[in-house]
C-alpha cells in the first residue's frame, strides 16, 4: 500500500497574470466549501489521471456541484457542471487497488468559472478566477442557536471517531465564524444542488448564515 501527502499552495499559485487559470474539475452531487473535508474513491480513468497528475504536481483541483447528471459517467448522461467552486487540496491518498484511489482533501479557495469545456474522455476543465477569502463575522445573537446546535453536533461525533473520520468536518472548528458555521452547514444538510451553488456564490458570511437557518428552522433541526 501507497501512501503520501501534497504540498500545501495559496491561491495565489493558480491565479495567472490575467487573474484567470485553467484547473481540473471534480463535479459531485455535493458541494465543498472551504475548510471543509472532503473523502473521495477514485476509480474512474477520467479522474484517476487527474488525481496522478495532481499529485505529481502538488497541485489542486476544482470541485463544483453537478447541476444535472451522474457523478460516475454514463453513456447516455449528460453533466452540467456548477459555474462556482472550491479548490481542493489532497492532504492524504492511498492506492488500496492498481485502479482505486482513497483521498482525503480539504476545501481550500473558491473560484468562479469564465467556461467549462469537457474532453473526449471526460475530464472536465474550467478557466477560472479565484475569489477572495471570507471576512471574518463573529457569530450575531440571531444566529448563534445555528452555531450552538452545530457544536453539540461535533461534541456528538467527537464521541464517535469512526463516524467522525467520514464526515466533512475537522478541526479546528471555528464556532464563533459566521462563514465557517455556514460551510459546514452547507456540506452536511441534504440541499438540492442549486441551492448549493447558490450558497457558495453568496458574499456575505452572516447572509449565507441566516440562508442556512431558515432551512435548519423550516425543517425541525433547531430547538
Amino acid at each position: 500500500m501507497r501512501r503520501g501527502k501534497t504540498m500545501a499552495h495559496t491561491s495565489s499559485d493558480f491565479v495567472s497574470s490575467y487573474g484567470m487559470v485553467q484547473i481540473p474539475l471534480f463535479p459531485l452531487g455535493n458541494a465543498l466549501f472551504p475548510a471543509g473535508v472532503l473523502h473521495l474513491r477514485i476509480f474512474e480513468v477520467r479522474y484517476l489521471d487527474m488525481i496522478k497528475r495532481c499529485l505529481a504536481d502538488g497541485t489542486e483541483f476544482g470541485v463544483v456541484v453537478l447541476r444535472k447528471g451522474s457523478e460516475v459517467r454514463l453513456p447516455d448522461g449528460v453533466e452540467e457542471p456548477a459555474m462556482i467552486g472550491t479548490m481542493a487540496r489532497i492532504d492524504d491518498w492511498r492506492a488500496t487497488m492498481p485502479s482505486l484511489l482513497e483521498l482525503v482533501c480539504r476545501g481550500t479557495t473558491k473560484f468562479q468559472l469564465a467556461s467549462v469545456e469537457q474532453g473526449k474522455y471526460g475530464l472536465w476543465t474550467g478557466e477560472a478566477q479565484m475569489l477572495p477569502d471570507d471576512v471574518n463575522i463573529a457569530i450575531p445573537d440571531n444566529l448563534q442557536i445555528s452555531a450552538d446546535t452545530l457544536g453539540k453536533l461535533i461534541a456528538g461525533l467527537q464521541r464517535d471517531p469512526a463516524r467522525a473520520a467520514k464526515l466533512p468536518l475537522a478541526p479546528p472548528y471555528r464556532l464563533d465564524e459566521c462563514g465557517w458555521v455556514a460551510d459546514r452547514w452547507a456540506e452536511l444538510l441534504p440541499l438540492p444542488p442549486h441551492e448549493k451553488e447558490a450558497l457558495l456564490g453568496i458574499i456575505d458570511p452572516a447572509a449565507r448564515l441566516l440562508r442556512i437557518q431558515a432551512f435548519l428552522t423550516d425543517h425541525g433541526v433547531l430547538s
